[in-house]
């Protein structure tokens, strides 16, 4: 099985969904040591916004590419490639004010690709995407999960998900984070007990 692991905190060692993806990623791996991961960073590593220059690279020929189209077009079928060889995805997302980190939307408009990973039909937009598992680490330093507050979040990236035909995704929530030494801790043990007596309990 393949595993694709996404990371997009700016904050390094610091960042709670970091530690918190590279723990959901050691319990697969330890429940199924065949597993394969293919790590991106988009924080250090980051996919440059989509533009006018990603469309225009995207319809031009290979051959009649320049430097730069050639850059943004292996990229994005790099990224795309990784995605949909993916059987998993395990995807840290903070929120930031009130949305995902801009890190993390970029790398969304890379893989929302129609005729890839959706389509429009006469009945309407299909997923293509079917069949493929999603764990998103959510984290937060308030309370936001049921408020308007945090429909640019995981309700964001639930719609999306579907959008592209992946119903089987769960939340791992550590939420409230700035609240406190206390509420950090607690939330923090929350989702680890989830990642260890829930995620994997079957494994």
């Amino acid at each position: 099985m393949k595993l694709l692991h996404i990371d997009s905190s700016i904050l390094g060692d610091n960042s709670a969904s970091r530690q918190l993806s590279r723990e959901v990623v050691q319990a697969w791996q330890a429940a199924d040591p065949r597993v394969e991961v293919t790590y991106r960073d988009l924080a250090s590593d980051a996919i440059s916004h989509f533009s006018a220059a990603t469309l225009v690279s995207a319809g031009t020929p290979a051959e009649l590419r320049d430097a730069v189209q050639q850059h943004e077009a292996q990229l994005s079928s790099e990224t795309l490639q990784e995605f949909l060889d993916a059987d998993a995805v395990v995807i840290a997302a903070p929120m930031y004010n009130f949305s995902v980190p801009s890190q993390l939307k970029a790398w969304i408009d890379r893989i929302a690709v129609a005729g890839k990973t959706f389509r429009y039909t006469e009945a309407g937009p299909e997923g293509l995407c079917g069949g493929k598992k999603v764990i998103v680490v959510s984290t937060s330093g308030g309370l936001h999960v049921g408020q308007p507050t945090g429909v640019g979040h995981e309700d964001f990236l639930s719609v999306f998900l579907g959008f592209i035909g992946i119903t089987d995704i769960e939340f791992v929530r550590a939420h409230g984070l700035a609240y406190g030494d206390e509420h950090r801790s607690n939330a923090m043990s929350a989702a680890r007990a989830q990642i260890e007596k829930e995620l994997f309990a079957a494994a």
